[in-house]
């Protein structure tokens, strides 16, 4: 067997991903009395030589690829309308009836390719990132583990309803959690406290719900790392996810990093604002609000708004990125790619979710506004460029890429776009401050993640603890990472603020990831600036092409950045960040 990349016909349909060769186009992906024939063909066909794995290997991976946007669909729609019953449904009767059957085949078709691909791929480096993983998967999976993960995931929906019910009555108008954050902007200190009161005071009448949902994941998903043969759930998922670059002991020196030269960072920034605004002491609701009381930043008024103004930024930035954010429509196209206004009954947060078949992105986020959104839209483009970018890979598993580096793809856009936020704002002083807004908030990151990842550590070698120590352990984290704030008479406010961090409750552990990517963005950031914005740019586009092909740290090399978030990497990157703020006025 060659090294060469698979042929297939390279026909497209309209939406430019390949023609099917071996899945019915009428496929219902969600039905598993359909799906099920064709993944029990492929378990039992007969494979005898090199070309046979490799025809194998590609109609499996167009099968998966229908799977996962039948999979894809349902999600979209669940969470865009979290309060519509037959939407909901049709999510819970997936996760009860086709996912469970899914995990299980796939999983057979896992054996199977491990045993092929050492009979005829075993010297390939074309297969070496994904045989490895392959390897993996069989070793963990275990058939009793799929119940436990279907009530996980119908755990994670029940936390994703409750969040998306959360609305107050303000000023006069019942808002979205999403749209109460403008108000945190507002320059009149009494409107900031009451919008932040009112948050927090509805998010604590479902302090216990949540509790219960946490409670019941973190039993069943150290059942599940139980059965796998582990101590403890963190030690599985680490394995679970791939990490074959770094161990949880390598996740404790990045915390150790972040807390050594980020944290004083952002507790300087603190103090400046505090002086700024005239306060002592500095409170949560004072984190946001601009210092010299200038009025909030408005960069659009609707999500619609928000598209053509982003092309506009990507026009100028680079024509083949551009035309790839072209290619996504407007807001809410019938067969569109984004749906971003905030509204009732609408899953909190933002994804960006690519739709493996047709091989077309989706884009979701709750705007409200406010120069976050821009953040949020830039981020999100940039997973959708990198899924655009490697959508030439016949292989389904390749077309996607490990966090650490797939981040990488979206921080990345939040620091190269910034020269082109004129695009936004009318008058350079609003851009500046939007500038500075980000690059503050780039390494301000970094200990919220530290904060989060080392929070799962605790809960997850520690399963048996209790609510009130649960509490008492974030508590310590927010001492050890958080801002320089009183939270005087804020304690159950201050002790239950992880429960809006949805990644603990559907993504355990996936949010370091985040800070590893984020070190590698600014990485990219600063060749910008000693090299010029089109060689970053060119080094950035090409490692994206690559998709998961290559070992993660092959995948950073590409992009001209380490593979590598010790103390001294952190410290450079610090003093690139606060060199370059230097130059921007306040």
């Amino acid at each position: 067997m060659t090294d060469a990349t698979p042929k297939r016909d390279p026909a497209a349909t309209d939406h430019g991903a390949p023609a099917r060769d071996f899945v019915p186009a009428t496929l219902d992906a969600t039905d598993w009395s359909a799906l099920g024939p064709l993944y029990e063909a492929l378990l039992e066909r007969e494979v005898s030589s090199g070309e046979d794995f490799e025809a194998w290997l590609l109609d499996r991976s167009e099968l998966e690829a229908a799977a996962n946007e039948g999979q894809a669909n349902l999600y979209i729609r669940m969470t865009c309308h979290t309060d519509d019953e037959a939407v909901n449904a049709a999510w819970t009767r997936y996760l009860d009836e086709a996912q469970p059957k899914r995990k299980s085949m796939v999983s057979r078709l896992d054996e199977r390719h491990v045993e092929l691909a050492e009979r005829y791929a075993s010297e390939s480096d074309r297969y070496l990132v994904l045989n490895r993983a392959m390897r993996n998967d069989v070793e963990l999976f275990r058939e009793e583990n799929v119940p436990l993960e279907t009530e996980i995931a119908k755990l994670d929906q029940k936390y994703d309803q409750i969040c998306g019910g959360m609305l107050v009555e303000f000023q006069g108008e019942e808002r979205t959690l999403p749209q109460m954050t403008r108000f945190l902007e507002d320059s009149d200190r009494a409107t900031r406290e009451a919008a932040w009161r009112l948050v927090a005071e509805r998010r604590l009448k479902e302090r216990d719900r949540v509790d219960e949902i946490l409670d019941a994941m973190i039993g069943l998903r150290h059942r599940a790392a139980g059965n796998a043969g582990f101590d403890n759930f963190r030690d599985y998922k680490h394995q679970r996810y791939n990490r074959f670059d770094y161990t949880p002991a390598d996740c404790v020196a990045f915390h150790e990093a972040i807390e050594k030269h980020c944290v004083p960072f952002m507790r300087r920034i603190n103090a400046r604002r505090a002086r700024n605004l005239g306060v002592d002491p500095l409170r949560p609701w004072d984190l946001a609000v601009d210092e010299k009381g200038r009025v909030p930043l408005k960069p659009f008024e609707s999500g619609q708004e928000l598209v053509d103004r982003t092309r506009a930024v990507y026009d100028r930035l680079d024509p083949e990125l551009a035309g790839v954010f072209r290619s996504l429509g407007d807001n809410m196209d019938p067969d569109g790619c984004f749906d971003l206004d905030s509204r009732k009954g609408k899953a909190p947060g933002g994804y960006q979710y690519m739709r493996d078949l047709t091989r077309r992105p989706f884009i979701f986020m709750n705007a409200a506004g406010v120069h976050r959104d821009v953040e949020t839209m830039v981020h999100e483009a940039g997973h959708a460029f990198h899924s655009a970018l490697c959508a030439h890979e016949p292989l389904v598993w390749y077309r996607d890429s490990p966090i650490e580096f797939a981040e990488v793809a979206s921080m990345t856009m939040e620091l190269l776009t910034m020269p082109l936020w004129d695009e936004f704002y009318a008058d350079e002083a609003s851009a500046n401050r939007a500038r500075r807004q980000q690059l503050e908030g780039t390494l301000g990151l970094l200990p919220w993640i530290a904060t989060i990842d080392a929070f799962q550590h605790w809960m997850y070698t520690n399963p048996n603890h209790s609510r009130d120590e649960r509490r008492a352990f974030w508590l310590s984290l927010d001492d050890r990472f958080g801002h320089a704030v009183s939270w005087d008479g804020l304690d159950d406010e201050r002790a239950n603020a992880w429960q809006r961090q949805g990644h603990l409750f559907g993504n355990p552990f996936y949010y370091v990831e985040y800070g590893i990517a984020q070190l590698g963005a600014l990485g990219i950031w600063l060749n910008a600036l000693e090299h010029g914005v089109e060689r970053a740019l060119g080094d950035y586009k090409a490692a994206l092409a690559i998709g998961g092909a290559r070992p993660l740290p092959a995948l950073f090399e590409a992009a001209g950045v380490p593979f590598d978030f010790s103390a001294g990497r952190v410290e450079t990157l610090v003093s690139a960040v606060e060199a370059e703020l230097a130059k921007l006025p306040e």
